[in-house]
């Protein structure tokens, strides 16, 4: 590590992947108002590999100087670090009846005070991302009124949607009719709607589209109960929705600490992002933050191999729908806690046939669910079904078929964690049949199918697993990436089968073939 010059591989590599960071618009006052703490930041992007610095205007009431903004602008450029411009709508006007810092929208003096914020952002950059909050869950009498017989959901996404267009994208190109727009979904994705987040017109409306992959501690009070593979899932997700236009993906070290930091740099890479972006500057500087962004560092070198494995090549394996504004019901991130169990998944937003398809109460969004169904039935196709959808589906269709297996989440997905090894061998050996594989390996385990020569493993336990991937023809394998640095992971290649051991919380990928 120590002779690896991290800001010459990082320009070696723009095209394959990117590292960038954040500036808060309170960063931009208290820590680039000088040369010495501009050039601090600069000797820190280099040192990490950051090559894209993103530098806010707008952020909780604040907006920064223009004569700041500008000065940070220069002189990331003349440092060879690419610079775009962020908005973060926080503390916008009228305060919204639900969370903190959100804005009521329907309110005309805050969507006007909004066009204001990205007139004067547009007027310094040709690309600004709008961070997480773009979104309403106001409830006040003007928002029943205007809401009329809609739903909230509706309203909402009615809203922001005509919000998007009327208050920033058309103003701000008018000012500046070369500025490209992002919008950065948040990870929460199955609440999007419910807050005016919609994907589709919104993603089609934007210039590109960015991805939360923010997992943090699983276990962390403030900021737990989610699994890691959630980055992986909507990166993915989101992906296939916003096409070319998708970018990175955005992950902070809030309820962290290093091994499951980087844990969200390897799921975003996995996923296929084209940049990660280090949330933020001014975070990284203390708590956990520099011990995070060491132990990134120790890392980037093979995340830009794993970059390269990723890139272009599809992904296979067991179909995962999730239909865009579909309701979870009692199953809240149900996919993310599935990829946990060594189930290679294929995120997507539209249910259709598949070598192998995983349906959970979200399919109740698409009308044509029963038709859909009953061929992948009749077919023959493996399906794992989640109990919830089964008991929302009684009286609608036969579900006692040889090529159906029900996932019993009880409402609470957290407790699929509980299924043992020899119940998942059993659930996969059935689902990855049509592949001519099989994969045994403990729960909190997943597994990656990348292109026709690579897979990935990554063991998310706070200790050591063996794992056992069986494969019909297989004949050689060779790790190429195994993080992190320090991991102890052994792997034996023997009748059609690799044997891998693997040390907590490390991942490998293998080439598979000559």
């Amino acid at each position: 590590m120590e002779n690896v010059d991290l800001w010459e591989l990082a320009n070696k590599n723009r095209n394959l992947h990117r590292f960038a960071t954040l500036f808060t618009a309170q960063n931009v006052r208290d820590l680039l108002s000088t040369d010495e703490g501009i050039k601090n930041a600069i000797d820190w992007c280099k040192k990490t590999a950051v090559t894209h610095a993103f530098v806010e205007s707008y952020r909780d009431g604040y907006t920064a100087e223009r004569s700041a903004l500008e000065k940070a602008k220069r002189a990331f450029l003349d440092a060879g670090i690419d610079v775009s411009g962020c908005v973060t709508t926080t503390a916008i006007g009228k305060k919204s009846t639900g969370w903190r810092g959100i804005s009521c929208y329907t309110d005309i003096p805050t969507q006007e005070r909004l066009q204001e914020i990205f007139e004067y952002t547009a007027s310094m950059f040709d690309e600004i991302m709008i961070d997480d909050f773009l979104f309403t869950d106001c409830e006040c009498e003007e928002c029943v009124k205007a809401k009329g017989d809609k739903s909230w959901w509706e309203y909402r996404c009615d809203l922001m949607v005509k919000l998007s267009r009327e208050r920033i994208l058309n103003p701000a190109k008018k000012i500046n009719p070369n500025v490209k727009i992002i919008i950065k979904y948040p990870q929460w994705y199955d609440e999007f709607h419910l807050r005016g987040y919609e994907v589709i017109r919104e993603t089609k409306d934007y210039d590109k589209i960015w991805v939360g992959t923010e997992t943090r501690d699983p276990d962390n009070k403030n900021w737990g109960r989610k699994a890691q593979y959630e980055a992986y899932y909507i990166m993915r997700w989101l992906g296939v929705i916003g096409g070319e236009k998708t970018g990175g993906g955005w992950y902070d070290p809030y309820g962290t600490h290093p091994p499951t930091y980087v844990e969200q740099a390897r799921q975003t890479i996995l996923a296929g992002a084209k940049e990660s972006l280090l949330f933020c500057y001014g975070s990284l500087l203390h708590d956990t933050g520099p011990a995070n962004i060491e132990k990134l560092r120790t890392e980037i070198p093979a995340l830009f191999k794993l970059a390269e494995i990723v890139k272009g090549k599809e992904i296979k394996g067991v179909l995962a729908p999730k239909p865009p504004n579909s309701d979870p019901h009692k199953e809240r991130y149900i996919f993310d806690f599935v990829g946990m169990l060594g189930l290679p998944l294929v995120p997507t937003p539209d249910i259709k046939q598949s070598k192998a398809v995983f349906l959970s109460a979200h399919a109740l969004k698409d009308q044509d669910l029963i038709p859909k169904l009953q061929k992948m039935i009749d077919d023959k196709i493996p399906l794992l079904i989640t109990d919830g959808l089964r008991d929302m589906l009684k009286g609608k269709i036969e579900l006692d078929s040889e090529n159906i297996q029900i996932l019993n989440v009880n409402g609470d997905p957290w407790s699929l964690y509980n299924l043992d090894r020899e119940y998942l061998l059993n659930m996969r050996t059935k689902l990855l049949k049509p592949f001519g594989i099989n994969f045994s390996a403990p729960n909190k385990v997943s597994l990656y199918l990348i292109g026709d020569d690579y897979i990935v493993i990554e063991n998310f336990n706070d200790e050591s697993i063996d794992a056992k991937f069986t494969m019909k023809g297989l004949r050689n394998a060779k790790s190429v990436v195994e993080l992190p640095i320090d991991a102890s992971i052994a792997l034996m290649v023997k009748d059609q089968t690799i044997d891998v051991s693997m040390s907590p919380r490390s991942v490998i990928a293998i080439k598979i073939g000559d």
